[in-house]
């Protein structure tokens, strides 16, 4: 069964499955765990409890009617133990985590609590006493983690998304090692509450999917600010939107700092996700990438290891050999740690954010590999502790410099073991990266995590939590690229979204005056379809630019082509009288062009 949010949600409106029919093959599918995905699993009496309270329910109004989910074991599940992957640890909750019941309360069905590395401690998911989670497309080869039987679960179609938590890189790794998108979203904008913390500063619950569709529809769900979190914080207007531009600018790190671990063909995959994101419309920029690593190395190197300390003292101090041998040594080793010291790595963070930042007046987002290379399981487990700082190279410094981040399935090794990159960008960019996460999945792969199945066909969705910072302008005349008022807009941040056409109902008037020399579009009788540029900029920046738009032009509501309409340029209806009709002409480059021939 293809468990794609989309695919369900059509067949649910259509008839063709109820929750009872799906929870009924994941019970079935779910029977055996040969890859030690689970650490809990819902009775299947308690799975069709939640199927038929949804059905007879209002499909339209619930967006996540029926999906099947799971849970990485440190995130609350009202009456079904946490234990963070450690026995000694476990507590039942009388409450599910804040994001998980707003995944119910949304039509969404919990199926179990899922394998990870204790405590959330390990990029690789072999840390865990439940055994170590095997990858979905070959066993003898790390799942990559904590998160690690999340990703695993969505890979092999045994729920539609997951929620795992990333606090170095742990939502990120697993879904590049298992054909998957893995969105971790900028701090504070889903709730922690119910979340067993690791660095709690720097922990956010993450999303595993099929799609980065998928993943959006989750968020528009789950992000919502909770007051009663004190590092919540509401959705701000995003920046610029790349993923819908037909121009962006992408960070490229310069060779020096690249590594792959003797691994060629993940630097192979890559270079073709660069060039795909050249293909997209983007221009790479060489960036330097060492300030990010130094604020990388405060993460284990530094005091804030000692914040994993703080989340679990006592019952570290009352249970330390209950702790998996690299979890207790890792965890032990910060209590040497000073308060000078974590001040010290404070100021020194600032400093690298500050100079990290300046990338931001450069590129609009930034690529890196999410992982270097993969591991056995056998190599990780003779080399816990290196292997496991390599595969962190690219994601340690992400949430201690306050970045939201996409890492999105980009093509396959030699021996079928898939590989993937990392979109980045300033916090609150999440729904410009997935966006641009969608594009560049479906151009470098055509199948859904380990399931052999076609990724479903695109579709936009709107994430409400984050709303837009962006206006789009429509300009049809002297504010055209390369004309003499383009800098208006470039100057304001500006990106050209389309090169397209109004709907075919305009009059095109070349206005007496100048220069420069403008148009008037006036929607009348006998008009025809005109060339048209849709640019997008910043809205605080909007005001300042029609401030500068002179009579008798203005800003209205234009319908393009397609039937959509955008604020752009109009023309008040007396300014034809004594202007002349360039209207046959289509567009104000070609009468120009006509003019010099």
């Amino acid at each position: 069964m293809d468990l794609s949010i989309s695919n369900l949600r059509q067949r649910y409106l259509k008839g063709e499955v109820t929750p009872t029919m799906v929870v009924e093959h994941i019970a079935k599918a779910t029977r055996k765990d040969p890859n030690r995905v689970w650490i809990h699993r819902l009775p299947v009496g308690k799975l069709r409890e939640y199927a038929k309270a949804l059905e007879g329910k209002d499909i339209a109004a619930l967006p996540l009617y029926g999906v099947p989910f799971a849970i990485k074991d440190n995130i609350d599940l009202a009456g079904v133990p946490t234990t963070a992957a450690c026995p000694a640890f476990a507590y039942t909750p009388k409450a599910s985590a804040v994001v998980v019941q707003r995944l119910i309360d949304a039509g969404a069905i919990p199926l179990g609590k899922t394998n990870l590395d204790q405590f959330a401690t390990g990029l690789v998911g072999t840390r865990s006493p439940y055994g170590a989670c095997r990858n979905s497309f070959n066993p003898e080869y790390i799942s990559g983690g904590s998160s690690s039987g999340s990703a695993v679960a969505v890979a092999l179609g045994y729920a539609s998304f997951s929620l795992g938590t990333d606090t170095a890189g742990s939502g990120r790794v697993p879904a590049a090692f298992n054909n998957l998108i893995g969105h971790k979203p900028s701090l504070g904008l889903l709730s922690a509450r119910g979340m067993v913390p690791a660095c709690r500063s720097l922990d956010t619950i993450s999303v595993f999917s099929l799609t980065a569709e998928d993943a959006q529809r989750v968020l528009a769900v789950a992000a919502q600010f909770d007051a009663a979190d004190p590092f919540s914080r509401a959705a701000e207007p995003y920046g610029f939107d790349f993923g819908s531009a037909a121009t962006f600018r992408f960070g490229v790190p310069k060779t020096t700092s690249l590594h792959f671990f003797g691994n060629a063909e993940c630097e192979k995959v890559f270079r073709v996700a660069i060039e795909e994101l050249e293909e997209r419309g983007g221009s790479a920029v060489e960036i330097d990438l060492q300030p990010f690593l130094g604020a990388a190395r405060l993460l284990y190197d530094g005091p804030w290891v000692a914040e994993r300390y703080a989340a679990i003292r006592e019952f570290f101090d009352a249970h330390a050999d209950e702790l998996f041998p690299v979890t207790r040594e890792i965890i032990g080793k910060s209590r040497n740690w000073l308060a000078a010291d974590a001040f010290a790595a404070l100021y020194k963070l600032r400093e690298l954010k500050r100079i990290a930042d300046q990338v931001w007046s450069e590129v609009d987002v930034v690529v890196t590999p999410t992982a270097g290379t993969i591991y056995t399981i056998a190599d990780l487990e003779a080399n816990p502790i290196q292997l496991n700082s390599n595969l962190g190279y690219y994601t340690n410094f992400m949430n201690l410099l306050d970045y939201a981040a996409t890492a999105v399935p980009t093509g396959f090794q030699a021996n079928g073991l898939p590989l993937g990159v990392t979109l980045f960008a300033p916090a609150h960019q999440d729904v410009p990266l997935l966006r641009l996460a969608a594009k560049l999945q479906r151009a470098c792969v055509n199948t859904a995590g380990a399931t052999n199945r076609p990724l479903p066909e695109a579709g936009p969705v709107v994430v409400t939590a984050s709303p837009s910072g962006q206006v789009k302008v429509a300009v049809c005349g002297a504010h055209l690229s390369g004309l003499p008022l383009n800098h208006q807009l470039l100057s304001r941040g500006a990106r050209l979204v389309a090169a397209t056409r109004s709907a075919p109902y305009y009059k095109l008037y070349a206005l007496p005056g100048g220069p420069p020399h403008r148009p008037g579009m006036v929607r009348a009788e006998g008009g025809k379809a005109i060339e048209l540029e849709v640019w997008e900029l910043p809205a605080k920046e909007f005001g300042s630019f029609v401030a500068r738009i002179a009579g008798p032009l203005g800003i209205g509501t234009i319908e393009l082509a397609d039937g959509s309409k955008v604020q752009g340029f109009v023309c008040e209806a007396h300014a034809a009288t004594g202007a002349t009709d360039i209207t046959v002409h289509g567009g104000w480059r070609a009468w120009l062009a006509s003019k010099t021939s």
